[in-house]
């Protein structure tokens, strides 16, 4: 696994079920609300001091997602793609990697075709069970309580960045 690891230099996340534990609040307006877990989101930035990137690929559109990539730096956001693989074929053909070279965390049959052609794919825990053979790594929490930040400690400590990352921590 530390070999798949050592290659990655995009991180592309799923939102709903990865990033949120997938669910979907409205209030009476119809104003939308998610929870992000704050644990994932330093993972995401530790992994952005390494030199990784990261990206969101989402089957919805959600300003609250859009505001949230904003907040952690995120700049590929692609938002209401239906089919992940055309905007995943176009971030390839942008920055020149290879799939290879490139992470991805779904949790839902629409993450599959993705999953299938990257260098690593991961899913939280809860994932839907015909997700899991397309994997290399399933985590022990679920989708928007630590899962993603499992798949940055991990990504880091594969590419031998943990120690420069973290030094600042335990000072």
């Amino acid at each position: 696994m530390n070999e798949r690891l050592a290659k990655i230099k995009l991180l592309l996340l799923d939102v709903d079920g990865v990033l949120t534990d997938g669910r979907i609040i409205f209030d009476s307006n119809r104003v939308e609300s998610k929870f992000f877990n704050v644990k994932d989101g330093h993972g995401i930035k530790m992994v952005q001091r390494a030199g990784v990137e990261v990206g969101i690929i989402s089957g919805r559109e959600s300003i609250v997602v859009a505001n949230r990539a904003q907040e952690l730096g995120i700049n590929r956001v692609y938002q209401k793609a239906l089919d992940k693989l055309a905007p995943y074929l176009k971030i390839l053909a942008e920055t020149g990697l290879d799939d290879s070279q490139v992470a991805f965390m779904g949790d839902d049959i629409i993450d599959i075709p993705v999953m299938r052609r990257v260098g690593f794919a991961a899913a939280p825990a809860d994932a839907m069970e015909y997700v899991l053979p397309h994997v290399h790594f399933v985590t022990r929490n679920r989708g928007g309580w630590g899962a993603v930040r499992e798949v940055c400690d991990l990504l880091l400590k594969g590419q031998g960045a943990w120690d420069a990352v973290t030094a600042r921590y335990f000072l």
